[in-house]
């Protein structure tokens, strides 16, 4: 008789242990382009895709907000998580380093993570176990299922979104300033009423 070949199956990302007594810690998960890195037009000098990526401006207030979100808020949970290709995730570490972002925010440079796809996201966010996770694109923040707080921000974006389009699961953010107001204080678990 002969042997039916059996192939593998794909590995499923594998959500952390969640034993007795556990309680889920808020995790952030924030994109880089439009978020944390201005978008400018792509024929720009100072374009992150033009010709001097690392001239392109910081999304305003992103460095002195973070720093606070992730030694107070979420205590050293806060990951990158960026869709870039060879060269972008080379341009982004490249002004990562440039502008001493890990140094001014606090948050470890082992925290930058990039994906291929921007579904990918999700399968990053479901490892983490992200709570909270911040965008500028919509689409992107419909693929993070698991993920209980989505907020669309359009602080470092030039493209215009109007109120019909926005679902439920998302809150819009303008500025970092405002951002911050919606996320959780400091030691807030899974079960507390959260934005």
């Amino acid at each position: 008789m002969a042997r039916q070949r059996v192939g593998r199956r794909p590995s499923q990302p594998r959500a952390p242990y969640r034993g007795p007594g556990w309680t889920r810690q808020p995790t952030l998960g924030v994109d880089i382009g439009g978020v944390i890195v201005t978008l400018a037009d792509r024929d720009e000098d100072t374009s992150f895709f033009g010709a001097r990526p690392l001239e392109t401006p910081a999304v305003a207030g992103v460095f002195e907000a973070l720093a606070a979100l992730a030694q107070q808020r979420f205590a050293g949970r806060v990951h990158l998580i960026s869709k870039a290709g060879p060269k972008v995730a080379a341009n982004t570490r490249d002004w990562l380093a440039h502008h001493d972002f890990f140094d001014r925010t606090g948050i470890p440079a082992a925290h930058l993570h990039f994906v291929r796809q921007r579904r990918d996201k999700a399968a990053v966010c479901q490892r983490l176990d992200v709570t909270h996770f911040v965008d500028d694109r919509l689409d992107v923040l419909a693929y993070l299922d698991t993920v209980e707080h989505r907020y669309l921000f359009l602080g470092g974006t030039e493209e215009p979104v109007t109120a019909q389009t926005i679902p439920p699961w998302a809150a819009v953010v303008h500025t970092w300033a405002e951002l911050a107001t919606l996320l959780p204080p400091s030691g807030q678990a899974r079960g507390a009423s959260l934005p």
